[in-house]
């Protein structure tokens, strides 16, 4: 089963704002093919792929709101996390990072 067109595209657009992320808060070039960079990008994929089911059709303004998502998938999913983990276990993962 060979994927359309439009579904790759949403996912070069999660990975496009997974990467605009890195380049962001990246200090050094090592930084933007680390395991933490390689990371973000693969979610960021996946946000995209998932934002290809959520949309209505292919024009510009979804396909920008899927670099948006690619850019902060990392920091939504951390935050979720985050919740999960004061609610289940009373603490906080603030001291840490993902």
């Amino acid at each position: 089963m060979v994927p359309s067109l439009e579904t790759l595209l949403f996912v070069l657009h999660g990975l496009l704002g997974a990467f605009l992320s890195q380049i962001m808060w990246a200090k050094s070039y090592k930084d933007l093919y680390s395991f933490k960079a390689i990371s973000t990008y693969i979610i960021g994929g996946i946000a995209g792929y998932i934002y290809y089911y959520l949309h209505s059709d292919y024009n510009l303004p979804n396909s920008l709101l899927t670099i948006v998502v690619g850019y902060f998938a990392k920091d939504f999913i951390h935050a979720i996390l985050e919740r999960l983990k004061s609610a289940i276990f009373g603490t906080s993962m603030k001291s840490k990072e993902i």
